[in-house]
């Protein structure tokens, strides 16, 4: 975070911790966040200090319970 504090153009930061904790040094910058997958880049603000960084980066996608199911239930 330091080295990044330094620089004029913005980078991505990877990284597969999801259980560390977002400290003010981290705002303001993007953080690709692995969710088991893929990388989901997110962009840290000021309200999420104190936020752990796997709260952002969901791990399952909801499909909806099937509301055009015709079929009968009991």
């Amino acid at each position: 975070m330091e080295k990044l504090k330094t620089k004029k153009e913005k980078e991505i930061i990877r990284t597969w911790s999801r259980a560390s904790t977002i400290i003010p040094e981290m705002v303001g910058h993007t953080i690709a966040i692995h969710n088991g997958k893929e990388h989901l880049p997110i962009f840290i603000k000021e309200v999420m200090l104190g936020h752990k960084l796997g709260e952002f980066a969901p791990t399952r996608n909801f499909l909806e319970n099937g509301k055009g199911d015709k079929r009968s239930r009991r």
